[in-house]
């Protein structure tokens, strides 16, 4: 299976309740326009097909280079480049209750950290899936996402 291929690092696991029917708590994002400006772009790269090492939505997209291209593109931040640096980042460890637009959102298994997304609210995350996939939302509570839930991070401040 192809499936996060290229989106490596390392982290523990933080599981995200099974229950589907979960309701999303709203919080807000500390920085309203940020968020909402980083949560635009990424939406409008949906279908945008994935491509290992990708970081232009000419080139397509890994995991990790959507991240790094969304919040250049809309914020000038420069972002470190793979999965693993990401789930490094300075910013706060945040739980899955506490989960609020912009957070990018971490998914692996045995210890390591092997694929990254940005969380747009009510469960749902944007991502660049696998070879052969693109862009796409998917939601928290899926199985595979559920199970390989690994932790969040805060970027905007």
């Amino acid at each position: 299976m192809g499936l996060l291929a290229g989106c490596g690092s390392k982290r523990t696991r933080a599981p995200v309740p099974a229950d589907s029917t979960r309701t999303w708590a709203v919080v807000p994002p500390s920085d309203p326009a940020a968020a909402n400006a980083v949560l635009m772009r990424a939406i409008s790269l949906v279908g945008t097909p994935y491509r290992y090492g990708g970081n232009t939505p000419e080139g397509g997209f890994d995991c990790s280079g959507l991240v790094n291209y969304v919040y250049r593109d809309m914020l000038d931040l420069r972002l470190p480049r793979t999965a693993s640096q990401l789930a490094g980042y300075q910013g706060p460890k945040i739980a899955p209750s506490k989960l609020t637009a912009g957070d990018l959102v971490f998914f692996g298994s045995r210890g390591k950290v092997t694929h990254v997304g940005i969380y747009v609210g009510e469960g749902r995350f944007v991502h660049a899936p696998s070879t052969g996939g693109t862009v796409r939302l998917d939601h928290l509570d899926g199985n595979y996402w559920r199970s390989h839930y690994s932790g969040a991070r805060r970027v905007l401040q």
